[in-house]
């Protein structure tokens, strides 16, 4: 199964434009789904928590920046990025008063827009990567095959601290401050569960600790 990195609304009404861009990221491994309209995209985000928001402005009945605007009213902070036909920096200017993150003119290179994708989605995602794992340090939650990862405390604790030093040897003082009845024996089954279970890549470093490898 592969990794889905983000969710993405992809708000516009062209449907070969609309289709394109969907394939494209989804060769990227981003979950894509494509709506046509304001009141199919506001349905979209009552039922789902995305990633990004990709709007076109001139769209039927009304128009992205409404809609943007609406959203940030109610306070929703989801990154946003406007694909438009627009040239009048007037319009621009309304976009990032509304509260978008950038925006790019059609047409457009799509190697430059999923570099500006990437871009603000590492500025404002909390997610750190890895193979199958996603997990949000800020809300200590590890999801494993796009489902939430139910360890027990310690396995977690101890999962979370590769997750966080990722190519980097950590001591093993450190995984025994999560622990109960910490010792090598104990710490080298815990370490064994998770890299066999997750399918992780761990070298123990002798005498040290362990180190999740870089991918």
């Amino acid at each position: 199964m592969e990794m889905i990195l983000f969710n993405v609304l992809l708000l516009e009404d062209d449907e070969m434009l609309s289709q394109t861009l969907k394939s494209l990221l989804q060769m990227k491994n981003y979950s894509v789904t494509a709506v046509k309209n304001i009141n199919e995209a506001l349905d979209k985000t009552y039922s789902k928590k995305y990633d990004l928001y990709l709007f076109d402005i001139n769209v039927p009945f009304g128009n992205g920046i409404d809609l943007l605007k609406d959203l940030r009213d109610a306070g929703d902070k989801t990154p946003a990025f406007f694909i438009t036909a627009l040239r009048d920096i007037k319009d621009i200017s309304k976009g990032f008063d509304a509260g978008c993150d950038d925006y790019i003119k059609k047409p457009f290179d799509f190697d430059e827009l999923l570099i500006r994708i990437e871009a603000v989605l590492k500025k404002s995602n909390p997610y750190i990567s890895y193979g199958n794992i996603k997990y949000n340090p800020s809300e200590d939650i590890v999801y494993f095959k796009e489902k939430e990862l139910n360890y027990g405390e310690v396995s977690m604790k101890i999962l979370m601290i590769l997750l966080k030093n990722i190519g980097r040897t950590i001591h093993k003082e450190t995984f025994y401050d999560v622990m109960k009845r910490p010792s090598d024996t104990a710490l080298r089954v815990q370490i064994n569960k998770i890299k066999t279970e997750l399918n992780l890549n761990i070298t123990n470093i002798r005498s040290i600790g362990y180190r999740l490898e870089k991918l």
